[in-house]
């Protein structure tokens, strides 16, 4: 899942969020696709201070599919269809009688580049993705019913690569800034920007049991660090996800695999009117991953069954996933 695609997948603070009132005078939150934008690869993805860098690149990443497996990540495309239905208070529990509907659709078109150069034996990389979005809600606040749908481009990424690959293991670091381009306005709102920069570390490693790597079990890191938001004047708080993944080749260009992932609010937003709940979300899934080297193509689709969750949507998600090396 992406954060923020997640993708990828895949998202409390982080850019897969937007957020509304509920009439319980609490916070929530819904979770918009953070699309897996990787392709079969050993997980990498996305660190920056909370001053805007230096002009410079889905989710992840995003980034890449946990239970897929891969030197080198090539460019993907992942589209991720989300729905939810449901709006849970802190403690889980379903709020009634606010007729919550929320459905996106994304393209993250996903550019990645893997170099020759090495330090310290792991190979330097660079990749980027812009969402593009649909987004459509209906949920009833305390100020009235909002009813609203939104097409348009969000909060491109960018990030740098640090990469090793053994026999039995691929690990990977990633350092990486969420650029608040997209359009943006106080919620409640459909608009695809979040209107704050983003930091997001990650750190993810795969293990492959046997010599022929027929089964792989991925554990994929991500701690994002979000800046003030230009709308309201608050700073959404901090947010930690771990995606997991384990696949079995059961055919030579096919495997297939079991995903989840769990995100948490790991602090709460600070500022006049900010919200301190810590919000937490856990989902599960399948994954089929299709190869076909000689074409350079790959294919994944994954779905992901949020089957928990506190103060916020709970939902499930389509990640389709094409990827062409170059």
């Amino acid at each position: 899942m992406t954060s923020r695609h997640s993708p990828v997948k895949i998202s409390p603070t982080h850019r897969s969020n937007k957020r509304i009132q509920s009439p319980t005078t609490k916070e929530f939150s819904w979770q918009f696709p953070r699309a897996h934008a990787g392709p079969p690869s050993s997980p990498s993805s996305p660190t920056s201070s909370c001053s805007p860098p230096p002009p410079p690149s889905p989710s992840p990443p995003p980034t890449t599919s946990p239970a897929s497996k891969a030197s080198k990540a090539p460019p993907s495309r992942p589209q991720a269809s989300t729905f939810a239905n449901r709006l849970n208070d802190s403690e889980g529990h379903k709020i009634p009688n606010i007729d919550f509907n929320a459905f996106v659709y994304a393209q993250v078109p996903r550019l990645v580049y893997i170099s020759d150069l090495q330090l310290l034996g792991g190979y330097l990389g660079v990749d980027g993705l812009v969402p593009i979005q649909q987004t459509d809600t209906k949920v009833n606040t305390p100020g009235g019913p909002f009813d609203s749908a939104t097409f348009g481009v969000g909060d491109p990424f960018v990030e740098a690569t640090w990469s090793w690959h053994t026999k039995p293991f691929d690990f990977s670091l990633g350092a990486g800034e969420w650029i608040p381009a997209g359009a943006s306005e106080a919620p409640p709102s459909t608009k695809p920007g979040l209107g704050y920069w983003g930091t997001m570390l990650t750190a993810g490693a795969t293990w492959y049991p046997d010599d022929a790597k027929t089964w792989a079990l991925s554990l994929l890191n991500r701690y994002e660090i979000n800046c003030e938001s230009r709308d309201t004047h608050i700073t959404p708080g901090n947010a930690y996800t771990l995606e997991w993944g384990a696949s079995k080749t059961v055919l030579p260009i096919l495997d297939l695999g079991l995903v989840g992932y769990y995100q948490q609010k790991v602090t709460p937003d600070a500022g006049t009117g900010s919200n301190h709940t810590l919000d937490k979300v856990a989902a599960i899934g399948p994954e089929v991953i299709l190869a076909l080297p000689a074409q350079k193509v790959f294919i994944s689709l994954r779905y992901d069954y949020e089957f928990w969750s506190e103060a916020r949507a709970q939902g499930n998600t389509v990640t389709l996933t094409l990827t062409y090396r170059f």
